[in-house]
């Protein structure tokens, strides 16, 4: 018999050394709701991990320093990976940043994907000011 984990607050980051604040507000809503935190990041498959390995290794020890595990996937499909490991870790809250102007990119995808997942985005200014899409929004829908 499986045992239902721990609902958990899954924050997907970019190798981007300002997504340390996605952790730290990941953090504060994993804590406020007394969840487990878990990091995804998910690149496009490569051999050469140079170009963002120093990134990621920060980005590592600021979620371990916050007590979250973190996951690097190598995809094609970015909100499929990142749809898929929600579910496999009983995400309830996802945050991210703010998206890009993409009609399909990532953020919008990934609400068609899991469009009962709460969605909180982070903006990069220093005010930390959130977005959030629910399942009654219907502007991504």
């Amino acid at each position: 018999m499986n045992a239902v984990k721990k609902p958990s607050v899954l924050v997907c980051v970019t190798g981007q050394y300002d997504c340390d604040r996605l952790i730290e507000a990941g953090f504060e809503r994993a804590a406020a709701e007394d969840m487990a935190l878990h990091v995804f990041c998910v690149h496009t498959p490569t051999n050469d991990l140079t170009n963002f390995s120093d990134e990621l290794e920060y980005l590592y020890r600021t979620a371990k320093e916050l007590g979250a595990d973190m996951t690097v996937s190598f995809s094609h499909n970015a909100p499929g990976s990142a749809a898929d490991f929600a579910h496999k870790v009983n995400a309830k809250y996802l945050i991210t940043g703010v998206p890009d102007e993409r009609p399909n990119g990532f953020v919008l995808t990934l609400h068609k994907l899991l469009p009962r997942m709460q969605i909180t985005m982070v903006t990069k200014e220093g005010d930390r000011l959130l977005y959030s899409l629910d399942a009654t929004d219907r502007a991504f829908a």
